[in-house]
């Protein structure tokens, strides 16, 4: 299996690349095909939707009775059960019982629960459901950080207040668009008819597409382009139809099933539907990562490697161009934009970085640019090359004396070439040696 996997990354990522545009293109795609099957089988994205599946089964009732009764408010409270039952369409005949029986429980919720300590048992739910979408999301992502819980708690009460009002809405003016007077002479007049007809089919899809989009471009904790989101929200949009009527497929034809499980067969079916959701989701998600990021592609889950040298003078080409521009108000230095300018793989930057705001070195803004975390002069290149130089994990307690000797050496020989150089010194001397070429 080794020898498959090298030989498979051989060809996709050979040390000449072809010079015909069809052959990049079907390499691209190869490789993206490739990275997305190795991240299925390695079992990380499955057991988070499996965990998933949990999560959304105890808040699934408590989180639309939130939004039954934001949307009940504004009266568009009955467009909650089409877009509930547009989702569970897969599972067949019994999409409408189960529809149903949700929407019983939700309206016993509202009308009864939705004061005092249940509201707020209501809102820790739904908000916890949503932080595990989040910590998903920044795992597929590779984000360390996740939201304060000020921001977690205004982002996502408002997407819980404004997501199914835009849902309601935009499902509101589609239907009264398609009784409209004019629409109706339209469907008897060819090819217009026909289109109208296709419109109305694809809308539900549209939605399904632009909620992706939006979950890929909003959940994560770090920028997501929003062409990225976009592309993302399509083919996971897409994979969702299409697993979606496969499902429907297997839900008709798996009669024994029904039988064998009697009264749970329309919960395991229902199950069964959120955890491939689910799975779908974060598929999506991990496409779009690695079109953001294709220096992952090969990657994939394994720690990235570098050497001392090369992380010492990441950490110095960091600290330096942060240090240089961090006063100019219109500039600040991203990962993403760092890793450009730098000419470095950003799976590479991106440690040397986390270790320098680790050690109090940097820190990101809001707007999640680097800054430093001190004034130049206060921080040392010693301090700097002692980041990315310390190791990880427990040292042995008895080193030879000899070797002890000549690390000891090393080090001194490294702090007399530095001095006591500050970052400050560094970027002055950078804009010295700039203005003399």
């Amino acid at each position: 299996m080794e020898s498959l996997n090298r030989y498979i990354q051989q060809w996709l990522w050979p040390a000449q690349l072809p010079e015909s545009r069809a052959e990049l293109v079907l390499l691209s795609i190869s490789r993206f095909g490739y990275a997305l099957v190795r991240d299925l089988s390695s079992g990380e994205l499955t057991l988070r939707a499996m965990s998933l599946v949990y999560t959304t089964m105890l808040a699934i009732v408590p989180l639309l009775a939130f939004s039954f009764s934001v949307l009940k408010g504004l009266g568009f409270h009955q467009r909650l059960e089409p877009l509930l039952s547009n989702f569970l369409a897969p599972l067949g005949p019994r999409s409408a019982e189960l529809t149903a029986n949700i929407i019983g429980f939700v309206d016993n919720v509202s009308g009864s629960a939705l004061a005092g300590v249940s509201l707020l048992l209501l809102l820790f739910t739904a908000l916890s459901m949503a932080q595990k979408v989040e910590d998903s999301f920044n795992f597929v992502w590779r984000v360390d950080r996740p939201r304060s819980f000020g921001r977690r708690f205004s982002e996502y009460l408002s997407v819980m207040l404004i997501g199914p009002l835009l849902m309601s809405v935009a499902m509101g003016m589609t239907g009264t668009v398609a009784s409209t007077t004019l629409v109706s002479r339209l469907q008897q007049i060819e090819p217009f008819g026909t289109l109208i007809v296709f419109w109305g089919q694809l809308t539900p899809y549209l939605l399904v597409i632009a909620t992706f989009t939006f979950l890929y471009a909003f959940v994560p904790n770090t920028t997501v382009r929003l062409r990225t989101a976009v592309f993302g929200g399509i083919l996971a949009g897409v994979m969702w139809a299409a697993i979606g009527g496969l499902f429907a497929q297997f839900v008709v034809g798996a009669t024994r099933t029904v039988v064998i499980y009697s009264g749970f067969a329309i919960v395991i079916v229902a199950m069964l539907w959120l955890y491939v959701s689910w799975l779908i989701l974060l598929v999506g998600a991990q496409f779009t990562f690695y079109y953001q990021n294709p220096d992952y592609l090969n990657l994939g889950w394994r720690k990235p490697t570098a050497s001392n040298e090369l992380r010492e003078r990441l950490a110095l080409s960091t600290m330096l161009l942060v240090g240089r521009d961090f006063e100019e108000p219109t500039h600040g230095w991203r990962v993403q934009s760092l890793a450009a300018r730098i000419g470095a793989p950003r799976h590479l930057l991106e440690p040397v970085i986390g270790a320098l705001r680790e050690a109090r070195l940097l820190e990101e803004t809001a707007e999640q640019k680097l800054i430093p975390a001190r004034d130049l002069r206060r921080i040392t290149l010693e301090e700097i090359l002692n980041v990315v130089r310390r190791s990880e994990g427990a040292e042995p307690k008895h080193w030879n004396p000899t070797v002890r000797a000549l690390t000891e050496h090393l080090n001194a020989a490294i702090k007399g070439a530095v001095r006591e150089s500050t970052l400050a010194d560094l970027v002055d001397e950078d804009e010295t040696r700039e203005e003399s070429t």
